[in-house]
């Protein structure tokens, strides 16, 4: 019987390396991704691209959606959040979990990853990796090739599944080791920048004022985040205004998909922003909205713009026209968060 292993695949090179080496050894791979809304697989394209990363070994990996769950964690984790608004330790329990349940479904043997330790200050330290692998409900099935020397054998070792010594021993942050094998066996990789948004600032504080407005986390407000700028409406109501086309696109979908307590706007007959509105907004929230919409519209002439307002079924007229005019550079400071 040639064991099969379940490799939780982030998309990058690292996971990617993880799967190379244990195909090395003739294992059976399989790969499975949770899409996270705040990592790769949250931007336009991420999937796609995650996808394409991982057909460079053969491999078409299970795609996991998270569940309501996540939300919870990402607004109150057990074991804290990092410098930011990074659940880490808990994010990585949850992956776990997932990939678990997985595993039992496929008839895989054990699970690996592409975790190296010391290269995540929070969730890859030696101990946190212990504690991960006992909270998920996995200890001792949890391969990590690329770091595989510094830690204990694990049960796919010490059966004889796996040979430890053909295993790597990579520590810390550096990358220099991965990209020559990378090279070695022509592989190729998305850039390593961006990562997980909520580890940065910004996004961190556009987390917690959602937070704050809405009461609670749903999974459907997450991919917010990193969408286009945010502005306080009010005490219970955000605006989200698209950058460019393809945040317009998501977040047209976002409101078509979860429109509940969700208002969508858009300039009529000039080319303009996407605004989606989320939370309890008042009649002078949405017109405060409309204000900030006209003003990244391509308007021809200063005086009112003519914006749509489409509202959720149940809540109002399915569409009427608010005539705005724009907001100036000091109101847009005053509203503006992150």
């Amino acid at each position: 019987m040639v064991p099969k292993a379940l490799v939780l695949f982030s998309g990058g090179l690292d996971s990617l390396l993880a799967m190379k080496l244990l195909q090395e050894q003739g294992q059976e791979v399989e790969a499975v991704h949770i899409a996270l809304p705040f990592t790769r697989a949250g931007k336009p394209g991420g999937l796609e691209e995650i996808k394409a990363t991982a057909a460079q070994l053969g491999v078409v990996p299970h795609i996991i959606t998270p569940d309501e769950e996540l939300a919870e964690i990402v607004a109150h984790p057990r074991f804290g959040h990092g410098r930011n608004f990074n659940p880490c330790q808990d994010c990585r329990i949850y992956q776990l979990r997932k990939a678990a349940a997985l595993m039992k479904e496929i008839g895989a043997d054990y699970l690996a990853t592409g975790e190296v330790v010391g290269q995540r200050p929070m969730s890859q330290r030696r101990d946190a990796l212990f504690i991960t692998d006992r909270e998920a409900g996995v200890k001792g099935l949890v391969l990590r090739p690329l770091s595989a020397k510094h830690l204990p054998p694990t049960i796919p070792e010490e059966k004889g599944w796996v040979d430890r010594e053909r295993l790597l021993d990579i520590a810390g942050r550096g990358r220099s080791i991965q990209a020559a094998l990378a090279r070695q066996w022509g592989l190729s990789y998305p850039s390593p920048a961006g990562g997980c948004l909520l580890t940065y600032r910004e996004s961190a504080e556009r987390c917690r004022n959602l937070l704050a407005l809405l009461g609670r986390l749903r999974l459907a407000d997450l991919p917010l985040i990193g969408l286009g700028r945010h502005f306080r409406l009010g005490t219970n109501a955000l605006a989200v205004v698209g950058r460019k086309e393809s945040e317009n696109r998501m977040l047209a979908h976002l409101f078509h998909e979860h429109p509940e307590g969700r208002f969508l706007l858009r300039t009529e007959g000039v080319p303009g922003p996407l605004t989606l509105v989320v939370g309890s907004p008042t009649e002078d929230d949405l017109e405060l909205a409309a204000s900030i919409t006209a003003r990244y519209a391509d308007l021809a002439s200063p005086g009112p713009a003519a914006v749509k307002v489409f509202s959720p079924a149940g809540e109002g007229p399915a569409k009427r026209v608010i005539h705005a005019h724009p907001a100036t550079e000091e109101e847009l400071a005053r509203w503006r968060i992150g």
